[in-house]
């Protein structure tokens, strides 16, 4: 199925949204519970699958709304469509402060890989589905990185990113990165897990024990702060940890 050609603008810095606009008959797919306001005229629908195959069947539906489910994303897609005459406009914002990244799937070669909470809306053509990296090492250590979506299509596709996003051209070469810290990448990039140095960096470098491994050619997109990391340094166990560290710090600085 093609996809809808929406036209959008982003708006914000630092929490942004995304305003797309919407002729007539025109729809676009967003996760549950992120619009942000819509005018009057357009509809809208939960449904368990995409609609990128207008052919299948409920057995299909309830298979890709299964594989939603091991995502950790809702059960349900929600439909936008214009219903109403001349063009309208639909807002979807963020969970979180950060960015939302346009992706231009016909630009992309039609497929793309990203974190499994990253999906935000996308225009109605662009086919959601879950990918396990092959690699055994991955599944066990790779947190966030283990279970990813791929969203492929020829139209438009936007994702969230916590934090500054970081693109980067990667021309036959190794980067190593906090698993969490990954958006997203092109298939020709390939993604493994490897240990962070040796067993004193492990344990007291403060990186975490593995590092995600991207290699090869292809775009990749990073985040400066993944949800993990915001939510950590806002409980009241992380603030007290850095608190009773800086206060250490001071002490023996004291006392010297």
């Amino acid at each position: 199925m093609q996809s809808h050609e929406i036209d959008y603008k982003i708006v914000g810095h630092d929490v942004q949204l995304v305003e797309v606009e919407l002729d007539p008959g025109e729809t676009v797919i967003a996760e549950a519970g992120t619009m942000l306001y819509m005018d009057d005229g357009i509809e809208f629908t939960a449904r368990m699958g995409d609609g990128s195959n207008v052919n299948a069947g409920f057995f299909d539906k309830l298979l890709s709304a299964g594989s939603r489910i091991i995502t950790g994303e809702s059960l349900f897609l929600t439909h936008f469509t214009n219903q109403g005459f001349g063009k309208k406009h639909v807002a979807f914002a963020a969970p979180y402060p950060g960015t939302i990244i346009p992706l231009n799937l016909s630009a992309l070669g039609g497929r793309i890989i990203v974190q499994r909470d990253a999906f935000l809306c996308a225009a109605l053509g662009t086919k959601i589905s879950i990918t396990l990296n092959r690699r055994l090492g991955s599944g066990f250590f790779g947190g966030e990185g283990f279970i990813l979506q791929q969203l492929q299509g020829d139209g438009n596709a936007f994702v969230h990113a916590g934090g500054t996003v970081i693109e980067r051209q990667l021309n036959n070469e190794v980067l190593k990165v906090d698993t969490g810290c990954i958006v997203g990448f092109e298939p020709s990039i390939d993604y493994s897990i490897q240990q962070a140095g040796n067993l004193r960096s492990m344990m007291f470098g403060g990186e975490g024990i593995f590092l995600a491994t991207l290699r090869g050619t292809g775009k990749i997109w990073l985040q400066s702060m993944p949800i993990r990391k915001l939510i950590k340094e806002l409980s009241p166990a992380g603030g007290n940890t850095r608190k009773e560290a800086r206060g250490g710090l001071l002490n023996n600085l004291l006392e010297r």
